[in-house]
């Protein structure tokens, strides 16, 4: 598969959790051999955790499927940039590269507000803009309408 087709697999899972009232967010890891091992998607508001992010989902997923929580040679594909969490489960997994859709310009932790990655040594290599006028799309449509919901709940 391309990069294209696992970012279109976590566009998939971001439209999950938008329909589910989450921001649209979603992750896929795939293994070196090019299966998809970890899926996620934000569950925050769902599950009530602050944690509960597309990224930490597909980590523990993965870990699973691989029987450990080193997943080394693996890539993850994510549709909005990993915020300092994620980007901190992503190097404590020894995941070795990182492909982002949308740019996070509020906490964005791979160049945006601040890049982990280069912070610590052997980390992920950092891929950004992969799908970003899809993922972008999601996320403009999901914010556009809390905020026609927000004025309708005004007008009331």
């Amino acid at each position: 598969m391309t990069r294209e087709e696992y970012m279109a697999a976590a566009l998939e899972l971001a439209r999950e959790a938008a329909s589910s009232g989450e921001p649209p967010v979603g992750c896929v890891i795939a293994d070196p051999d090019g299966i998809i091992i970890g899926r996620g998607r934000n569950r925050r508001e769902e599950n009530k955790d602050a944690a509960a992010h597309a990224e930490i989902e597909a980590i523990s997923e993965a870990g699973r499927a691989r029987g450990g929580w080193r997943l080394d040679g693996c890539s993850l594909y994510v549709t909005l940039e990993p915020c300092p969490m994620c980007a901190g489960a992503i190097i404590s997994s020894r995941i070795s590269k990182v492909f982002y859709g949308a740019r996070e310009s509020v906490s964005g932790a791979c160049g945006s507000v601040i890049n982990l990655f280069m912070e610590y040594p052997n980390t992920a290599s950092v891929v950004g803009g992969v799908l970003d006028t899809e993922c972008r799309a999601e996320l403009e449509k999901f914010f556009a309408s809390l905020r026609r919901s927000a004025r309708k709940r005004a007008d009331v």
